[in-house]
């Protein structure tokens, strides 16, 4: 491969890796064209699986400060780059290669982090992004509807409270007025028991 070339693959590799959710390193010795179209197929929708030569990889993946595969690059080796649900792409090359058992799962990377092969069959393990997603849907949903309860209960309580005294009120009747004084009788004190004013020998 002349240099221009090399340098453009790597320089596109070394972008596969940058853009990815999730890179996992295979190794398909033995495996037939037919069933390498399989597993690309399997994977579509969430990885591109591609086969790619060790040693412009290895350079992509350090020009990109992947260091997940040092000295992995050995062997007829294969990429799988996720796109999509790092989940899902776990799950449909474990399923694979159980299937076919000539493909070899080496590790990946997620988020920057170095996943040996069992733990890219951990990662098949988890439940996949719409289920988690349907999942947290379901518990807002319960925890909207608790909360809707709660605000609602206080004010069912008030209004309870106040159709009990509105009965008690009209149960009982109107409330009696206070008895009203005479007419005639003195605001004050008697008019003989004031002294009278001026000389009392007038």
């Amino acid at each position: 491969m002349a240099k221009p070339a090399k340098s453009a693959a790597i320089a596109e590799l070394a972008e596969k890796f940058r853009t990815s959710n999730a890179a996992v390193l295979t190794e398909y010795r033995g495996l037939t064209v037919k069933q390498l179209t399989q597993l690309r197929t399997s994977l579509r929708g969430n990885a591109t699986y591609a086969v790619v030569k060790n040693t412009l990889t290895d350079l992509a993946a350090k020009e990109a400060g992947v260091t997940a595969f040092e000295g992995q690059f050995v062997g007829p080796t294969a990429i799988a780059f996720v796109d999509g649900d790092p989940v899902e792409a776990a799950k449909g090359l474990r399923d694979f290669a159980k299937a076919n058992p000539l493909l070899v799962i080496k590790g990946g990377v997620l988020d920057g982090r170095a996943l040996d092969a069992d733990g890219i069959k951990k990662l098949a393990d988890l439940e996949s992004r719409e289920v988690l997603l349907a999942k947290l849907a379901g518990a807002m949903n319960t925890s909207l509807s608790r909360a809707v309860y709660l605000f609602a209960a206080p004010l069912s309580q008030a209004v309870r409270t106040v159709d009990a005294l509105r009965a008690k009120v009209e149960s009982e009747g109107p409330v009696a007025a206070a008895p009203a004084a005479p007419a005639d009788a003195p605001a004050d004190a008697p008019a003989d028991d004031v002294a009278p004013s001026g000389d009392a020998d007038a």
